[in-house]
């Protein structure tokens, strides 16, 4: 009974307040039930009244952060009228962002291969996938009505997006630190989707080129501006 009483004085709130910033410090694997709880000055069954275990505890945290991302995703979606390459470039370079902004959640969303996070997540990451997706499909029929392109080169743009976001962690780089970089890795990566869509055709000229990049930075869907104008 006075176990109990423990656990129901230790809320769920307070686990959750102080596991986060410890997750922060010390990162997902160094961490258990035990280390937790000791560090808050409870035994880690007073943790197991509220968390089944470690996976579940984080999967509490990053929850609000997968709603955060796919709220702010379909909010920058519900600025355009009809999808187009700027709104792609906007939500790429919003997802960037995001990553380096949360990097520990975004390792635990993404990057790290366990079968617990595995269990809670991947309902999550499925929706962040096929919005992002669909955006794609829609851009890529805009040019070429290839089923195959649409349907391989999502994947490839995900994984191009990943692959900067997971650089960028490793070497505890920061949005503003890379932003630069983002936009033109952002930039590269639609001008070769629309090459890949189009089999090299239809290219625009130059003129019409800079005017898509000034549409790009002068956009105020809640993104900074992204490009200087003169």
């Amino acid at each position: 009974m006075a176990r109990k009483a423990v656990a129901q004085e230790l809320s769920r709130e307070r686990i959750l307040e102080e596991a986060r910033g410890l997750f922060a410090t010390h990162g997902y694997r160094a961490l258990t039930m035990r280390s937790i709880a000791k560090s808050m000055g409870y035994s880690h069954g007073a943790l197991y009244y509220h968390f089944k275990e470690k996976a579940e505890l984080f999967y509490a945290l990053i929850r609000d952060d997968f709603s955060t991302l796919l709220r702010r995703q379909q909010e920058l979606m519900s600025t355009y009228a009809q999808p187009s390459i700027v709104l792609l470039q906007n939500w790429m370079l919003e997802f960037i962002r995001f990553g380096l902004d949360n990097p520990n959640h975004y390792e635990i969303m993404f990057m790290i291969n366990d079968s617990e996070i595995m269990t809670y997540s991947r309902s999550e990451q499925a929706q962040c996938l096929e919005l992002f997706s669909e955006v794609v499909r829609d851009v890529v029929s805009s040019y070429n009505d290839n089923s195959e392109i649409s349907y391989t080169l999502p994947w490839t743009l995900f994984m191009s997006l990943h692959g900067f976001i997971s650089y960028s962690i490793h070497y505890k780089q920061s949005f503003a630190e890379v932003e630069k970089m983002a936009e033109d890795h952002v930039h590269f990566l639609c001008r070769n989707l629309k090459a890949s869509a189009t089999g090299g055709r239809g290219r625009r000229s130059e003129p019409a080129e800079a005017a898509a990049g000034a549409e790009f930075g002068m956009e105020k869907s809640g993104l900074k501006p992204t490009r200087e104008t003169a």
